[in-house]
């Protein structure tokens, strides 16, 4: 069915990394790169310089990153992958390093080669403290990062309600697809994020509107991930209803959410679809019902309501 394969093969393909954790720097690391960098001094300039601040933010080594700054070393230094030392401090989850590099003027929407801001690389890593910090030095929200995907739905992506709640309070606007041609909600509808769900809707999702192939919020419900728990998949269906979506709107094949849920044996979702009035009798354009795609015989039960 539609819906799970565009999870495997585009959420997934994406390229949305769920990580966690935030860095701390470590004294002896930066007492060893400080001793280093002090028997280094008289021959760096340049480049190498630069090289001794990006090893300094990502250790957290704050005050050897002030004698760099102090020295010329350079916060617009950009690495291979066209990132720059404020990228590493903010996946790091660094706030005093990406204070100490903004406040020396560096860029906190630059993007590196792959489109992602230092506010998408602390979202991704889903670092809290670091995307308030960033969105109270005014970060951009809207910039779309790697993949095409956008801190918003990276955040719903990852489940991290403190990060997509901090992105709502910024007065990101939640109803725009990203590059993918997606929004937020399917994310986290198809990852059975409820909250998250329930969060974008009290925040002005259109719980009726169509995305790509014109799949609604319910569909990707219906359809949600294979690691999904059921209950929180039927959770997420259940908050939808109740919001309004519609049971029987098709996409463009003329299949249903209902239609979906059958097709991937999601029974529990089938029996509360068809509980709230889901009909059992809308035919796709290849001529099947909701009983012809069901994945097994207690399927077709359950759409007969036994």
């Amino acid at each position: 069915m539609r819906v799970s394969s565009m999870c495997l093969s585009i959420l997934a393909a994406a390229g949305v990394r769920v990580l966690s954790g935030q860095a701390s720097a470590n004294p002896q690391d930066c007492q060893i790169l400080t001793g280093q960098y002090a028997a280094a001094k008289p021959g760096e300039a340049g480049p190498n310089l630069n090289n001794y601040v990006f090893r300094a933010a990502d250790k957290g080594c704050v005050e050897l990153l002030r004698t760099l700054l102090a020295d010329g070393g350079s916060v617009s230094e950009r690495r291979t992958a066209g990132e720059t030392a404020l990228h590493h401090a903010a996946a790091a989850g660094d706030v005093e390093v990406a204070r100490l590099l903004l406040d020396n003027a560096a860029d906190i929407n630059q993007r590196d080669l792959k489109g992602s801001t230092a506010l998408f690389a602390a979202v991704e890593a889903n670092h809290v403290p670091m995307v308030r910090f960033l969105l109270s030095r005014h970060a951009d929200a809207a910039i779309i990062g790697r993949s095409d995907v956008t801190p918003l739905s990276a955040a719903a992506f990852n489940g991290n309600e403190a990060v997509v709640a901090a992105l709502l309070a910024a007065g990101v606007d939640v109803k725009p697809a990203d590059g993918t041609g997606k929004s937020a909600i399917l994310y986290a509808v198809n990852r059975g994020f409820v909250k998250i769900a329930a969060q974008l809707l009290a925040s002005g999702v259109d719980v009726n509107a169509s995305f790509g192939h014109d799949l609604t919020a319910l569909m990707w419900a219906a359809g949600y991930a294979d690691d999904v728990p059921e209950a929180d998949g039927v959770a997420t269906v259940a908050l939808l209803l109740d919001n309004g979506a519609k049971p029987d709107a098709v996409d463009d094949r003329g299949y249903s959410a209902l239609m979906t849920a059958a097709g991937l044996g999601h029974e529990a979702v089938v029996k509360l679809l068809t509980a709230r009035g889901a009909s059992t009798a809308i035919t796709g354009k290849d001529g099947k019902t909701a009983a012809d795609l069901a994945a097994s015989d207690s399927t077709k039960a359950a759409l007969a309501g036994k």
